[in-house]
């Protein structure tokens, strides 16, 4: 079996502290590394279309959304998990950008939503198949078989971790 970077950070605590159950550590450690390689791999390809990740995910919150493709700020940031002040700075940043506009509510001048500009729908609906793609060609290691036994073991370990993570 090959050997990975986990597999010597579990030697060296085997060695230095053999009284320690390092299952956990074996999941947990490699899940870490996964997700870190993963957004390397997502922010070289979404660099190339003048993204980052973060704009990435906001522009893609809006546009599955369906037409017209908005959202309130406050939705938003619930969905992406920031802060209202955090949100509002990346709304300005995709604003000047052109990708998106705020739109105030006639009936509720204190009310904005968030609308992907045309531009920002081509954007997104240009890199999104790449990106998809790129993702996909990763899994194709795996059979179909083991992908769905991959991601049913994923989101029970994700539930377990977050209830309330819908």
């Amino acid at each position: 079996m090959n050997h990975d970077r986990i597999d010597d950070i579990l030697e060296q605590w085997q060695r230095e502290s053999p009284q320690l159950d390092l299952s956990a550590l074996a999941v947990t450690g490699r899940v870490l590394r996964i997700a870190r390689l993963l957004e390397k791999h997502r922010e070289s390809i979404l660099a190339g279309y003048g993204l980052a990740v973060w704009s990435f995910d906001m522009l893609a919150t809006l546009r599955r959304q369906g037409p017209p493709y908005q959202l309130k700020p406050t939705d938003l940031y619930d969905l992406l998990m920031l802060s209202s002040g955090a949100m509002t700075n990346r709304i300005d940043r995709l604003e000047k950008d052109g990708l998106v506009v705020r739109l105030r509510d006639p009936s509720d001048r204190r009310s904005v939503s968030v609308q992907l500009t045309l531009k920002g729908i081509e954007l997104m609906d240009t890199v999104m198949p790449v990106l998809f793609n790129r993702e996909n060609q990763l899994l194709e290691q795996f059979t179909k078989a083991e992908t769905q036994a991959f991601t049913k073991l994923l989101r029970q370990f994700l539930l377990e971790f977050d209830p309330n993570g819908r």
